[in-house]
């Protein structure tokens, strides 16, 4: 017997509410299949009107392929010097200016990103790949075979986004991330030419185990980039 349309709703919110990552539509159909879809969809939007209209702490949002509830924008200040105080990790601008060159060139490769940074980029690249930030997408296939990096769904997550289309213009991504983008950065990642990759030209994994195994290699690399650039400076700071 199909549930009442408040049991429903208090049925669809308990899910919500556990769960660690949006739930999508299809997980949700599924579950209550004896309600229907349009059943689903109908309280979802309800619970949407209704927290939006209370004000509250909370919001349902569609986010990287399914529905969430996350706080309100406008309490992003108070989150962040709670947080700050509880020592938690953020992002370091660096971070975010690697973030911006994937996400908005991806695929690319460690030396391409460094490129358009004017500046090494291998430990900025791994602290982002173990976060899951970027993930390993292949490699490219050109003299040496260096890894590819794309933008993984935590990065939705983290920014809110639904899908990576959802990406606001450049000049206006330090809005998103709460940060000052260094404006010639800007300026080198939209003179930059458009990845033109083509499925042929990228090796990519075909099981868990390749990918698994293709993150440990990068790692690996990118470990031994820090050290070729560690005895770089060296020996700089040597010959000065």
């Amino acid at each position: 017997m199909p549930m009442e349309p408040n049991e429903l709703r208090a049925a669809l919110e308990a899910i919500l509410f556990v769960s660690n990552e949006p739930v999508k539509l299809d997980e949700l159909a599924e579950a209550f299949a004896e309600e229907g879809r349009e059943a689903v969809i109908a309280q979802l939007e309800e619970i949407k009107r209704a927290l939006d209209d209370h004000l509250g702490g909370f919001m349902l949002e569609q986010t990287a392929g399914g529905w969430r509830l996350a706080t309100r924008a406008e309490h992003q200040p108070t989150l962040k010097k709670y947080f700050d105080r509880k020592g938690q990790n953020r992002l370091s601008l660096a971070a975010l200016e690697t973030l911006a060159i994937v996400a908005y060139r991806q695929p690319i490769t460690a030396p391409e990103v460094s490129e358009l940074r004017s500046v090494s980029s291998n430990a900025v690249i791994r602290t982002l790949l173990e976060r899951h930030m970027i993930r390993v997408a292949g490699r490219k296939n050109v003299v040496g075979s260096p890894f590819l990096y794309k933008t993984t769904k935590d990065f939705l997550l983290h920014f809110g986004l639904n899908d990576i289309r959802d990406l606001p213009r450049l000049e206006e991504f330090g809005d998103l991330i709460g940060e000052n983008i260094n404006e010639e950065l800007v300026a080198a990642i939209e003179s930059a030419p458009e990845p033109t990759i083509t499925p042929a030209e990228i090796t990519e994994a075909s099981t868990d185990e390749e990918a698994a195994a293709n993150e440990a290699a990068a790692l690996d690399d990118l470990a031994a980039g820090e050290s070729n650039d560690a005895l770089q400076s060296d020996a700089d700071v040597k010959r000065e």
